[in-house]
């Protein structure tokens, strides 16, 4: 397999997590980091920075001790705005700035910012050009397959990123219509691939080892980002280069290791959000991760009412402590099918 770079930059492998607001924060990059991703990406921050002294911001602006190449994700619509994002960001550690214009939130779309800049191609041009301008670190860029079903553009925005100066482009196999529904559409990304030279990223839908393998073959792209399948499951990174690499599947984690993987995120949630808002976080992961253990949703009525860290930590040991003293539960592997 070809090496993926973007600059200067040689990822080790094709795997990326993808950004995602409210998940992608240090912990959980950090922990895809460990468990096998090549390349992780920061939450969306926004690009006025005046709004940078929100609790929110700042802990979306912290990156120390991450490894490199650190990537850092803005998203606006206004092209002034944007390359002062980004500068400040490469000030803050930023190694390469990823753009939005993938993400389909209405919140964000109706402010003229992620997938609705792809209405505006001169727009998106002014935009790139701005921020490729601006700093002399890769910029990458996230887009969709376009706004609705006849208005697929992404093969155009491709050849405008490839012209402005973007280094590498991830593209989402749906139009910002689609929102997540539906199966995602390749066949476009493939049609981008074969049409510019920059590293070309496919995401969607890529939830397993062997949907890996169909997608890189389907689009051709250089690499994959993985994004909500990842929630709950940082393993699927180790999985998909495994297999990647040998054509085995890799055995599914025992609980023993998904219940220390666990506990070691929730700690690191709890130091870098603090005793309330850590507390407050930790719940949406239990819940990713148990989510397909019999007896979670039980558990987690009962987990999300409890207010306290150490609380917290001593109700996942008790669920997989009992879960290993059920009769049904074998020998604690394949639990996080």
């Amino acid at each position: 397999m070809s090496a993926v770079r973007i600059g200067p930059y040689t990822l080790p492998n094709r795997l990326i997590l993808a950004p995602m607001a409210g998940v992608t924060d240090q912990p959980f990059r950090q922990l895809c980091r460990r468990m096998g991703a090549g390349l992780v990406v920061s939450e969306m921050v926004t690009s006025d920075v005046r709004l940078w002294n929100s609790r929110k911001s700042r802990l979306r602006l912290q990156h120390d001790g991450e490894p490199e190449p650190r990537s850092i994700q803005i998203a606006g619509g206004d092209p002034e705005m944007l390359a002062e994002a980004a500068v400040r960001n490469v000030e803050l550690g930023a190694q390469i700035i990823d753009i939005n214009m993938g993400c389909p939130a209405k919140k964000v779309c109706n402010k003229a910012a992620g997938s609705a800049l792809m209405k505006d191609e001169q727009l998106v041009a002014q935009i790139l050009e701005a921020v490729v301008g601006a700093v002399d670190v890769p910029v990458t860029l996230k887009i969709r397959t376009g706004w609705d079903a006849e208005n697929r553009n992404g093969l155009t925005v491709a050849k405008i990123a490839e012209q402005s100066g973007i280094a590498a482009l991830a593209v989402h196999g749906r139009t910002r219509a689609d929102l997540y529904t539906g199966e995602a559409e390749y066949d476009t990304i493939a049609a981008i691939k074969q049409s510019v030279s920059i590293p070309v990223f496919a995401n969607g839908d890529i939830d397993s080892p062997l949907k890996a393998r169909q997608v890189l073959q389907a689009t051709g792209a250089d690499a994959l980002l993985i994004g909500r399948a990842a929630q709950g499951r940082p393993w699927i990174f180790r999985e998909i280069n495994h297999f990647l690499a040998t054509g085995q599947l890799a055995p599914a984690p025992e609980a023993a290791e998904i219940e220390s993987t666990l506990l070691d995120h929730l700690a690191a949630l709890h130091a870098f959000y603090g005793d309330v808002m850590g507390v407050r976080i930790a719940r949406k992961h239990v819940g990713w991760y148990l989510a397909a253990i019999p007896g979670a949703e039980e558990f987690r009525r009962g987990f999300n009412r409890l207010q306290d860290r150490d609380a917290q930590s001593a109700s996942v040991r008790r669920f997989f402590s009992e879960h290993r003293s059920r009769p049904d539960s074998g020998d604690g592997k394949g639990v996080a099918a």
